[in-house]
Order: structure tokens, then sequence, then C-alpha cells
């Protein structure tokens, strides 16, 4: 089934008096949502005891939880004793997702730096590798790991870069965060075909199995001649993408993703109006 959530909390879940990310379960399914993404990006730094009593409050509301992990991952650094970190923080994040219930972790795949693009690629891909086994050895092959579309020219993150990357094994699903896609290529992504054009490579190298529930950042997002600036809300009628395009190719396409809005500080009030523009939508 397609889930709706937001990215975090909100500023109306604050401006309500809200403070705990326990409460954030009842808060967003009472605005009629079904999924919720927590942050690592930051860094891991939540207790065993308080993961534990997140995922019964959301357990307990019927509401998805998703994990980001730490942005600064990046598994074409050059340096291996950094690389060594990307992999623990992939690894302590998918160990903190268990604790929180949900099977969902996002990560950031790598920056190119001064190296050449397909040096870059390739060193990522063999990382990813490393990454994979590492993933078995810890008994965490049930669990989704999602590679990111980037938004930015310097960053590895392409539509066929994810794809390539989640070939390598079947613990790797795609997050095609659609702003991203959108800021990368300068205001690409306009039109429902526009939209299929990606889908449909991507069901073609992946399969439609693959690519059904498959994880999905959506945000309107500011960009330049390098990509991606900064997130916007859905009231900015400059930068797009638009939604709309997107949940008919959805609907059309028979697929059924997990949606977090990553909108600046109305990411719930988004996230619902996502939801009610694909309910609306009657083919």
């Amino acid at each position: 089934m397609i889930k709706f959530g937001p990215s975090g909390n909100d500023e109306a879940f604050y401006a309500a008096g809200y403070k705990h990310s326990e409460q954030s379960a009842l808060y967003v399914k009472n605005l009629g949502l079904d999924c919720f993404e927590y942050s690592f990006g930051r860094g891991i730094s939540m207790s065993e005891g308080k993961a534990i009593s997140i995922g019964q409050a959301f357990q307990a509301a019927q509401v998805e939880i998703s994990v980001h992990a730490p942005y600064f991952i990046n598994f074409a650094n050059p340096d291996d004793e950094m690389v060594q970190k990307s992999y623990g923080y992939v690894l302590d994040s998918a160990k903190a997702l268990q604790l929180l219930g949900g099977n969902r972790l996002v990560f950031h795949p790598a920056s190119q730096g001064k190296m050449q693009r397909e040096q870059a690629v390739n060193l990522t891909e063999d990382r990813l590798k490393i990454l994979r086994d590492y993933i078995y050895l810890n008994n965490l092959e049930h669990l989704k790991f999602c590679p990111e579309t980037m938004g930015k020219l310097g960053q590895i993150g392409t539509v066929e870069e994810i794809t390539r990357f989640c070939l390598i094994d079947k613990v790797f699903t795609p997050c095609v965060d659609f702003g991203h896609v959108n800021a990368r290529e300068q205001g690409s992504l306009q039109t429902v075909a526009d939209y299929k054009a990606r889908l449909e490579y991507m069901i073609e190298k992946l399969g439609y199995e693959r690519m059904d529930n498959f994880h999905v950042h959506f945000s309107k997002i500011m960009y330049g001649a390098k990509g991606e600036v900064k997130h916007l809300t859905f009231d900015d009628a400059v930068y797009g993408p638009d939604f709309e395009p997107l949940a008919i190719a959805l609907k059309e396409l028979n697929l059924h993703p997990y949606i977090v809005s990553e909108s600046a500080g109305t990411q719930s009030r988004d996230a619902l109006t996502m939801k009610n523009i694909y309910n609306s939508i009657d083919l």
C-alpha cells in the first residue's frame, strides 16, 4: 500500500506544544498520514531505551517508521579509514532502525570530490558490495537499504547511478528524491511523461517487484547551476517539481512507494496535500 508522511517534525508540531518523538506517532496518525522518517543526519546519539520507546509509540499508532542515516557518509572517500566510518554509520543506523521497529534506511552514497566521475562511481560501487557483505554478516538483510538520488552535480546519485548500485543486491532499494532529480537536471520534471521515463527505466533495469515499494523523497527545491540550493515548501511557485504528474505516473504504472515529504518546515502539511492529490486521481 502506498504511504505518505513527513521527514521529522514540522513547525506546527512544535507550535502545538509537542516536544518528544514518541508524540510524533499520534500527531502524524491524527493528520491522516501513514509513515514518518526519523533522521540521524547529524549522527546517531539515540539510546537503546529511547529507540524502543519511540518504536512502541509508532507501533501503537500503526504508523510505519523509517530512518535516514548520517549525512556525512561517503563511499567514494579516498581515505579507507573514513570509509570504515561510513560502513559503521549505515550499520549503526540499521541496528537503531530495528529497535524502532522499521525496515527502511535511506543513505547518501557518495561525493565525487576531485576524482573523475566514473572513477568515483566505480569506487562507490565496490564499497557498496563490501557494505552488502557487512549487511549479511550482521543478519540485517531483511531490511531495505535505500541509496538516494542526490541534488548537487558534485554528488554521486543520478537515477542511473542509483539504479546501478541497486543491481548489486536485493538488499538495496532505490530512494528517488524527485526534488533532487529536478534540481540536478535543471527543472526536468514537468509532465507525467517526464516522471514515467525515469520510473520505466528503473523498472526495466530492476524489475517491477523491486520498484513497487521503492522509497520516495519529495519536496520543491531551489536550484542553481550546480544543482540543489535549498528545500522549499509547496507554496513555492517558481522551482517545482509538482506532485500531481508523479501521482498520475504512479497510478498508471501501478507503483506503491513509501513517500516522505522533505518540505522546509511544512512537511506534514505537504505530505497530506500529496496524499489528497493522489487519492483524488481516478484513472
